[in-house]
C-alpha cells in the first residue's frame, strides 16, 4: 500500500508526540524574578547548571521549567550588569517547585547599564510581533534595530540611514525624506506600525520620525499569517515608545551642514503616587536644508502617550502619534538628463526646482487604543484599534521634454524638427492633494499549555481593516515654453517665462480627485509551536484565512479569499545555537492599476534555512539565512508608461533568491558591532505572451528593484575605564554592487558600484552625551537612479546624496 504525503507528515507528528509521552514521571519548578523596586525583572537568565534547561524570564519577570528530571540541581540566575544567584533545589517526581528571586537592582538602573553594555542587540520581539518566543528559537530571519543604533548612528527619520543596519535593505528612488519605500529580497517590503500595515498606497507612510521610536523590527520573508496581509519579501515594524513606569527625561539639540537644526524631548514617568497611571511624552522639530538650492524639509512631530494599569492583570494604553511635514515639491531632488549623457553629468547640488514652487505640507496623524490582559502566567489577551489620517496638499515636478527633443512629423518625406537641444528642458510642476484614511483593528491571544510532555505555544487572533487614498495630480503646468527652455548648464532661476501654476482648489478633492484606491479586509489565524524533548525541538504550523476587496477609480471592485498555510521546524543544537526551516505562504492586495483594468492580489511561497547563534552568553548574535520566493501576479511598473501615466502590468511569475549574514552586538567590552552581507538574485520565471509582446519582458529578465550585492558594517568602541573612559569612536560603510534600476528600461549606462564610509566621535558622561559623526567622508558622488523612455528620446534620472557632511548633538539626561 503507498502511503501518502500527508499520512508520512501524520505519522512523524505521531512518532515525536509519542517519545516525548514515554519515560518516568517529571517535576516542574516555576518562579517569578522581580527588582529593588518590585518591578518585574524581564530578560533574566535562568538555567539549571549543567543541563539543557535554560530560558528567560517573561514581561511579567516569570520564567518555567517542565518535565524536569527528578535529582538534584543548582538553579542560577544571570542577566547583563546584576549579580549572580544561585540555589540548591531538589525536584521530585510530579513536583510543582517555587522559587521567587529579587535582585538588588532596581529597573532604572538595570535598564540604564543594559543599554551601555549592550547596545545594538535585542533578544525579544516587540508584543506588536505577537511572538511569545526569544529571536534566537523563532524559524525566520527577525533583526532588530535597537534605540540606541539609532542615537549613536544620528538617524532622524525612517529613511534617513536606517537600512545600513539590517542585511540587503536598499532604496532605489529615496522620494527625499519623504517616503521611505524599502526594497529586501527583490521587492518593495510593507511598512508597518505597532504591528499595523499602514501602506495604503504607494506614496506613503510620511516617513517616521525617530522622536518616537523605541526600537525597529525588520522580519525576512513572509508574516501575513499573524500581522496583516503583506509582501512574501517581508516588512519593517516601526515600535513606538511607551511609559516604563521609571521617572526620567532627556533633551538633545543636534545641529549640522546645510542648515541642518533640531531639538528633541523626551519626557517619561508616573501621573500618580501608585504608578498605575504612567505617561510618556515626546516631541521633535526640525529644520533641514540640503545640498541642492532651494530644497528644504522642515518637520515637527509629537507622541503623547498614557497607560493606566487597571489591576495586576489588565492595562489600557492610548497613544497618538502626529507629524507634520513642509518641504519643497516631490520631485524636487531628482536631475534629468539626455540619453547622449548618461548619469551624474552635473554637479552633484545641481537642481531643477523653482523658487517661488509653494511648499507640500503633509499632515500625518495617527491613533491607538490598546487593552492587554493576563488571565494567568500562561494566558493572554489583546485587542488593539486604530486610526491613521494621512492629509497632502502639495505639487510634484516632472518635465515635459528634455532635449534633444524632435517633433515626429509622421512623414518620411518630411524630416523630424528638432526643437531642443541638448541640456534644454520643458520643466513641469503638477498638483498633488492626497487624503488617507486607514481604520484597523486586531484582538489575538498568547497562550502555553502542555499535553503530556509537548509543550504547546499558541496564537490565535483575527484582523480588520478598511483602507482609502484618493488623489489629484490631474492637473500640470509647464515652466518654461520651446521658446524659453531650461539649460541646465546655464541655469536661469529667475521668475520662469510662464509663470509659476494656480491650481484649483476650491473644489473639494473628492470631485476632483483623478485616482482612488481602496481596500477592505477580515482575517482569522491560529499557530501553534509544539515543543519537543524540553523544547529542544520545536515545530510551527500555523494557517490564516484572509478576505481582502480592493477598488480603484480605473477597475471594477473585485474581492478574493485565500489560505495561507506556516510551517517552521527550528532546532536547539545546543542553549547557543539553533537551527531552522520555514515554509510559509503571503497574499497581499496590490494598489495600482493595469491598462485592462483589473488587478489581483499578490500571491507567493517562501522556503528558508537558517542557522542562528549567541556568542559569549548572548553578548553578541550572528545569523546565516538562505531563500527562495515565488510570486504570483506580482505588479510592476508598465514599461510603456509614458509621462503622467502610472499604468502597472502583470507579472506571471518571478522568482527572488539569495542568502543573507547579520552580525550585531557586544564583541568585547566596549566594542559593539553591526555587519552584514546580502546576496540577491531575481527574475521573471512565467510571463504571457501577450504581456511579453506588449511589454519587451520576457522569461529570465531581471526584475527591476534590488543590489546584487549589499554589506553594511557600523563598529562603535567607546573606552570602558581609564582616563579616557566615556570617550568613543565609530566607523562604518556601506558597499552596493550589481544595482539594479527602478525600471525596465536600464539604458545604455548601468548604476556603478556604490561605496560609502561614515564615521563619528562621542564623550559620555552620566547626564550628558556628545555625539559627532561626519558622512560621507570620502566625498564621494553618490546617487541612485533609472534610466526613463517615454520623455523625449530616452532621459537619465538620479537623485545625488550630500557630499561630506556633519552632525553634533548634545544630550542631557535627567
Amino acid at each position: 500500500m503507498k502511503i501518502s504525503y500527508q499520512q508520512k507528515i501524520l505519522f512523524t507528528l505521531f512518532f515525536l508526540v509519542s517519545l516525548t509521552m514515554m519515560g518516568q514521571n517529571s517535576g516542574k519548578i516555576i518562579g517569578k524574578v522581580t527588582l529593588s523596586d518590585n518591578s518585574p525583572a524581564e530578560n533574566i537568565a535562568v538555567a539549571l547548571r549543567n543541563t539543557k534547561y535554560n530560558t528567560v524570564t517573561n514581561f511579567n519577570g516569570q520564567y518555567e521549567f517542565k518535565n524536569v528530571k527528578p535529582g538534584n540541581y543548582i538553579l542560577s540566575i544571570n542577566g547583563i550588569a546584576i549579580k549572580a544567584i544561585t540555589e540548591n533545589i531538589t525536584v521530585n517526581s510530579n513536583q510543582t517547585i517555587t522559587r521567587n528571586f529579587k535582585l538588588n537592582e532596581n529597573k532604572e538602573e538595570l535598564n540604564e547599564v543594559i543599554i551601555k553594555k549592550n547596545k545594538y542587540k535585542q533578544n525579544q520581539p516587540s508584543l506588536s510581533l505577537r511572538l511569545n518566543t526569544p529571536v534566537l528559537e523563532i524559524p525566520q530571519n527577525i533583526q532588530i534595530i535597537s534605540g540606541q543604533t539609532l542615537k549613536d548612528q544620528q538617524i532622524t527619520s525612517m529613511s534617513d540611514g536606517v537600512i545600513r543596519n539590517v542585511s540587503g535593505a536598499v532604496r532605489l528612488e529615496h522620494w527625499g525624506d519623504m517616503y521611505t519605500n524599502i526594497n529586501m529580497r527583490g521587492s518593495q517590503i510593507q511598512a508597518f506600525r505597532n504591528g499595523f500595515n499602514v501602506v495604503s498606497s504607494f506614496w506613503g507612510p510620511l516617513t517616521e520620525d525617530m522622536s518616537f521610536v523605541d526600537h525597529i523590527e525588520f522580519v525576512k520573508g513572509p508574516a501575513g499569517f499573524m500581522l496583516s496581509s503583506g509582501d512574501p519579501s517581508g516588512l519593517y515594524n516601526v515600535v513606538t515608545k511607551k511609559p516604563t513606569g521609571i521617572t526620567k527625561g532627556e533633551v538633545n539639540v543636534t545641529g549640522g551642514s546645510f542648515d541642518f537644526y533640531r531639538a528633541s524631548i523626551d519626557l517619561d514617568g508616573k501621573l500618580d503616587k501608585k504608578g498605575k497611571l504612567l505617561y510618556r511624552f515626546n516631541g521633535s522639530a526640525q529644520n533641514r536644508g540640503s545640498h541642492r538650492k532651494f530644497e528644504h524639509n522642515d518637520r515637527y512631530a509629537i507622541a503623547p502617550v498614557i497607560s493606566y494599569q487597571v489591576d495586576d492583570k489588565t492595562k489600557i494604553t492610548l497613544e497618538y502619534n502626529y507629524q507634520h511635514a513642509n518641504t519643497t515639491e516631490v520631485g524636487s531632488y531628482y536631475v534629468f538628463g539626455p540619453a547622449s549623457g548618461g548619469y551624474a553629468n552635473l554637479p552633484v547640488g545641481f537642481t531643477m526646482t523653482q523658487p517661488g514652487v509653494p511648499d507640500t505640507k503633509i499632515n500625518d496623524h495617527s491613533a491607538y487604543l490598546m487593552f492587554e490582559h493576563n488571565f494567568n502566567s500562561n494566558w493572554k489577551f489583546t485587542a488593539q484599534t486604530s486610526y491613521f489620517k494621512y492629509l497632502q496638499q502639495g505639487y510634484s515636478s516632472w518635465p515635459s521634454a528634455v532635449g534633444p527633443h524632435f517633433i515626429d512629423t509622421d512623414d518620411d518625406k518630411i524630416p523630424d524638427t528638432q526643437v531642443l537641444d541638448a541640456g534644454e528642458e520643458i520643466r513641469n510642476v503638477s498638483i498633488w492633494d492626497a487624503d488617507g484614511n486607514m481604520y484597523l483593528g486586531q484582538m489575538f491571544l498568547n497562550g502555553k499549555f502542555n499535553t503530556g510532555k509537548v509543550t504547546h505555544k499558541f496564537l490565535g487572533g483575527i484582523d480588520l481593516g478598511s483602507k482609502d487614498y484618493l488623489a489629484d495630480w490631474g492637473q500640470s503646468h509647464d515652466l518654461d515654453t520651446f521658446t524659453t527652455p531650461f539649460n541646465v548648464y546655464n541655469p536661469n532661476y529667475g521668475t520662469p517665462v510662464n509663470g509659476l501654476p494656480n491650481f484649483d482648489r476650491e473644489t473639494p478633492l473628492k470631485e476632483r480627485a483623478v485616482a482612488t484606491y481602496g481596500s477592505q479586509y477580515a482575517a482569522a489565524y491560529a499557530q501553534d509551536e509544539l515543543g519537543f524533548f524540553e523544547n529542544k525541538l520545536r515545530l510551527t504550523l500555523a494557517a490564516r484565512y484572509t478576505w481582502i476587496k480592493q477598488t480603484s477609480t480605473y477597475s471594477d471592485p473585485a474581492s478574493d479569499g485565500h489560505i495561507t498555510p506556516r510551517i517552521g521546524l527550528s532546532y536547539s543544537i545546543n542553549p547557543s545555537t539553533s537551527m531552522y526551516a520555514l515554509y510559509d505562504q503571503a497574499f497581499s492586495p496590490q494598489p495600482g492599476i493595469t491598462r485592462s483594468g483589473s488587478v489581483k492580489p499578490l500571491t507567493g511561497t517562501n522556503r528558508e534555512i537558517g542557522i542562528k547563534k549567541d556568542w559569549f552568553n548572548g553578548a553578541w548574535s550572528t545569523t546565516l539565512s538562505a531563500y527562495s520566493i515565488l510570486k504570483q501576479n506580482e505588479l510592476t511598473s508598465d514599461p510603456q508608461n509614458t509621462p503622467g501615466e502610472n499604468y502597472s502590468v502583470i507579472l506571471g511569475e518571478n522568482k527572488a533568491e539569495g542568502f543573507e549574514v547579520d552580525l550585531r552586538g557586544k564583541i568585547v567590552e566596549g566594542l559593539n558591532l553591526i555587519a552584514n552581507y546580502a546576496f540577491t538574485e531575481s527574475k521573471v520565471t512565467k510571463i504571457s505572451d501577450a504581456i511579453s509582446q506588449a511589454t519587451g519582458i520576457n522569461k529570465g529578465d531581471i526584475i527591476p528593484g534590488y543590489s546584487k550585492h549589499v554589506a553594511n558594517a557600523w563598529l562603535n568602541y567607546t573606552f570602558p575605564s581609564g582616563i579616557l573612559k566615556g570617550f568613543g569612536a565609530s566607523i562604518g560603510g556601506t558597499y552596493l554592487a550589481g544595482r539594479q534600476t527602478d525600471t525596465w528600461s536600464p539604458g545604455l549606462e548601468k548604476l556603478p558600484t556604490y561605496f560609502k564610509m561614515d564615521g563619528g566621535l562621542s564623550y559620555e558622561t552620566n547626564k550628558f552625551k556628545v555625539t559627532a559623526n561626519v558622512f560621507n567622508i570620502l566625498d564621494k558622488y553618490l546617487y541612485s537612479g533609472s534610466f526613463y523612455q517615454w520623455v523625449s528620446e530616452g532621459v537619465y534620472y538620479w537623485q545625488t546624496e550630500a557630499p561630506r557632511n556633519f552632525r553634533v548633538g548634545v544630550t542631557y539626561k535627567f
